[in-house]
């Protein structure tokens, strides 16, 4: 994916940012600098830079569990920072700017301040090759070269000539930096599903309804009630939960075929939380696979058996426990692998 051109901005720097890149601050910085550009402000408090390179990384370090690397300085400061400000793990992206904006928590505003050592004069780097911090900061309150901005103590100034280009562009620039940014987490996370959809917060998770009404109802009526495979209660349709057994924030997705129900109850505490297989995953198969029995008789048409294939060659010969488990077992160890806790 290449960035827009322009006749007299020279564009090949922008695009030269992101060479040999090893960490993600550049592109959270460059996005930071695009949301700052669309509210019209162009002369930025570098606070707001910070504050925002850490919001819109929120989701993804927090929620998905995605590593951005050992060495990164904006997981490590995303992980901090939820713990001092006490702030969910999926809060609303603005919630967490304006949190973090208005803080003054000595140890928050140090980690944001942390950013100011390196990542505003290293990312215009390419304008000023193997300049010193002092020489960077000087060339581009003058917008030498045509830098991008002009840096000073607590403020970036955007470069005139640059604006009308940023905000015409913002939606390219934008898409430019997320689909750099998943192609560099993905190497970090190789095993890791869907990471470019976890790169943003969805505005919200998906209603789980046409799941329960199209499929669990029609099994749970034909079986009077099932017994919730966490604590032994009774369900009935309308007294349930829909359960990811393997959590939505790692798999990213709703297919049936990872639901289950559950007692509302325990639903709101398990969380994030992996369900050990060797307790859950024989009374988790053994429910799904009755269910499958029952809606292949009673909704043979129904779209949610569709989802089975996605994950087995053929639902009536390859739904077996030992291949069924084949589907789970590396998703719950690369999980574990990437920080989710087990239930207790």
């Amino acid at each position: 994916m290449r960035l827009p051109e322009s006749n007299h901005l020279p564009v090949n720097y922008l695009a030269a940012c992101f060479n040999n890149t090893t960490a993600t601050y550049k592109f959270y910085w460059l996005i930071s600098i695009l949301e700052e550009v669309e509210t019209g402000n162009h002369i930025i408090p570098k606070k707001n830079l910070f504050a925002r390179m850490i919001s819109n990384s929120w989701y993804t370090v927090n929620y998905f569990n995605v590593s951005f690397g050992k060495l990164d300085l904006i997981q490590n400061t995303v992980c901090k920072i939820k713990d001092i400000e006490k702030i969910p793990v999926d809060e609303k992206q603005q919630k967490v700017f304006n949190r973090l904006t208005s803080s003054k928590n000595y140890d928050t505003v140090k980690l944001l301040w942390h950013f100011n050592k390196n990542v505003p004069h290293r990312f215009l780097s390419p304008w000023f090759i193997k300049k010193s911090e002092k020489y960077i900061y000087a060339a581009s309150k003058s917008f030498d070269k045509q830098c991008l901005y002009a840096l000073h103590d607590d403020i970036i100034e955007v470069n005139p000539e640059w604006i009308n280009y940023l905000k015409a562009n913002s939606k390219i620039l934008k898409d430019f930096c997320y689909w750099n940014l998943s192609l560099f987490l993905q190497v970090r996370n190789s095993s890791v599903p869907d990471i470019p959809n976890k790169l943003i917060k969805p505005p919200s998770r998906g209603n789980l309804g046409n799941q329960k009404k199209f499929f669990w109802d029609i099994a749970i009526q034909e079986m009077g009630f099932i017994k919730c495979i966490y604590t032994g209660k009774k369900l009935t349709v309308g007294n349930y939960a829909m359960e990811h057994f393997i959590p939505h924030s790692f798999v990213s997705h709703d297919l049936i075929w990872n639901l289950i129900p559950a007692d509302p109850s325990f639903n709101s505490s398990k969380n994030n939380r992996l369900p050990p297989l060797k307790t859950y995953f024989v009374p988790f198969f053994s429910l799904q696979k009755t269910a499958v029995k029952i809606v292949q008789k009673k909704s043979p048409k129904s779209r949610f058996l569709l989802d089975y294939l996605t994950v087995l060659p053929d639902i009536e010969n390859s739904f077996t426990e030992i291949r069924f488990k084949e589907v789970f077992q590396p998703l719950i160890t690369i999980a574990s692998n990437n920080g989710f806790e087990f239930l207790e």
